[in-house]
Order: structure tokens, then sequence, then C-alpha cells
């Protein structure tokens, strides 16, 4: 039994990092969204630190991340008690706090901040970082609303920085969007779509405010809940009739810039690609 739990526990914590380049993450700010990266990242085995600014905030962060994986027992481990335990003190062990974030970024791979979304105070954090950490640390921003390259202007390293935008609940939800900024070398960004896969999340580009057409079908699904992406949905429509809707939204409100008719959609039912019903649209059908 007790090599039976040993495997299981050694499976889920262990094998989504076993090649991974970044092992050692430095996640900044114990909130709700913290808390959730250091989680995951802790469940996939993961060496990770959780910082902030008092030691109460960390042990209830502490106390929420524990409470998560619980739940997460009660479903995965509902007959096997033994190993339930033995996964949660497992990943607790993987997360260690502390409230000073320059000493410990001096040994880690990857930092992560999901502090207070205020553009002076992220950049005076990562400039203060900046001088401490690794040459080859990466610096990411958890940022829903302001740009990586902004951000990023704070430090020396433009190559090494990007965005890692995770959505609440972080340990249920799939969608991770990789943003990077000009300066963001390809070797990073590929660093972390790789880090984003092995915690088991669908990873989306955004490299500079939207996708390809896939990630954006995807992002749609996984961020926001829908069935079917935009794309997808009007190819299962028909592009011809959602000329023709846009065309009728137009004519009545020639002024309003949303129902501007679009050249790309024009284009391909000109060319009678109309969706599935033809075998092209935005997408192609076998």
């Amino acid at each position: 039994m007790a090599f039976f739990t040993h495997q299981i526990t050694r499976t889920l914590c262990s094998s989504a990092v076993r090649n991974a380049a970044i092992k050692h993450v430095t996640v900044i700010g114990g909130g709700l969204m913290g808390s959730g990266i250091a989680q995951v990242a802790a469940v996939t085995g993961h060496s990770v630190v959780l910082v902030d600014t008092s030691e109460d905030i960390l042990k209830n962060s502490a106390k929420n991340i524990q409470g998560s994986l619980k739940r997460v027992v009660k479903k995965k481990f509902a007959d096997k008690p033994e190993a339930g335990e033995e996964f949660v003190q497992k990943v607790m062990n993987n997360i260690s706090t502390s409230t000073d974030a320059a000493s410990v970024v001096q040994k880690t791979d990857l930092v992560v901040e999901a502090i207070v979304e205020n553009l002076k105070v992220k950049q005076a954090l990562f400039s203060t970082l900046d001088k401490v950490a690794p040459a080859h640390t990466i610096f990411v921003s958890n940022t829903s609303s302001l740009p990586i390259a902004d951000i990023a202007s704070s430090t020396a390293r433009l190559d090494r920085f990007g965005g890692l935008h995770f959505f609440n609940p972080v340990p249920m939800m799939k969608l991770v969007e990789v943003s990077i900024a000009a300066g963001t070398s390809q070797q990073t960004f590929d660093a972390l779509l790789d880090f984003t896969k092995a915690l088991g999340k669908h990873p989306v580009s955004c490299k500079v405010s939207h996708g390809s057409k896939e990630d954006i079908d995807v992002a749609m699904k996984l961020g926001a809940g829908y069935p079917m992406g935009p794309f997808e949905l009007l190819d299962y429509v028909g592009l011809d009739t959602s000329k023709f809707i846009i065309d009728g939204w137009y004519e009545k409100e020639p002024e309003n810039p949303l129902f501007a008719p679009s050249p790309l959609l024009n284009k391909l039912v000109a060319e009678g690609k109309l969706g599935k019903k033809t075998g092209e649209g935005f997408y192609k059908y076998k």
C-alpha cells in the first residue's frame, strides 16, 4: 500500500517538472491569485516560494491552499485516504513562504508577480528584484490590464520578461494567456509556454493584443465558458448568413463601428468559403 500511494503522489507532483527548465518558482503576492498559482506549481512538482509582506498573510495563504487541496483529495482520493493525505503533505512540502522577496529571487528560475494592479507598484517591485535576481531568471506579471512592455521597462531584462495571465479559480481554470513585449526573446516565450503546459494548463499566445483564430476560440471557451469560439460559431452558422446579419445591422446603424463590414468575412463569402456547409470557412473541414 505504501508503494502504491508513493507512486500516485510521485506521478501527480513530479512528472510535469521532470524535464522542465523552470523548476524553482517565486510567486509574489499571497492573495487568491498568487496562492492559486503557487498551488498548481507545487502540485506539478515545482519548488515554490510564496512571498508577501507579512507572516499573517502567508499563514492565511497556506491555510487556503491546504483547504483547496483537501477538496481535490475528496474527489481524487475518495477511496484512498492515506494516498490523499500523502498527496497534500507532498504538495505543501513543495511550498515555503517568505517576506523577503529580494533574498528569495537570488535562487529562482521564474518570478511570477500577482500583486495589486498598479503600474508604479509593479515597476518598483521588478526594479528592485532585477538588481538581485540571477541573469537566467525570467520575470512575469499576472496583470490582466497593464501592458507588459510598460512593466518590463523598469528592468534591464527586457528579453526575459513576459506575462502569464491566469484565471480564477486558478486550480480549476485551464486557460493561461501568455503575453510578451517587443523585446521578449523567443527562448523566453518558449519557456513560458512549456511552463504553462507543465502546470497542466492550456496556453494561448497574446503576442500583441490578440492571437490567432485558434487562440481566440480556445480563450473564449476556456476563459469565458463559451461552448464554441467565435470563429467556430461563424463557420457553424454560415459565413454568408453572418454577412447578411452584419450588413443588415450596418444599413440601420452605419455610424456604429461595431457593425462595420468585415473585409475578411466579405472575401471568404465571395470565394464561396461559407463555413462547415462548404467544407471551408475560417477553418478547413474534411
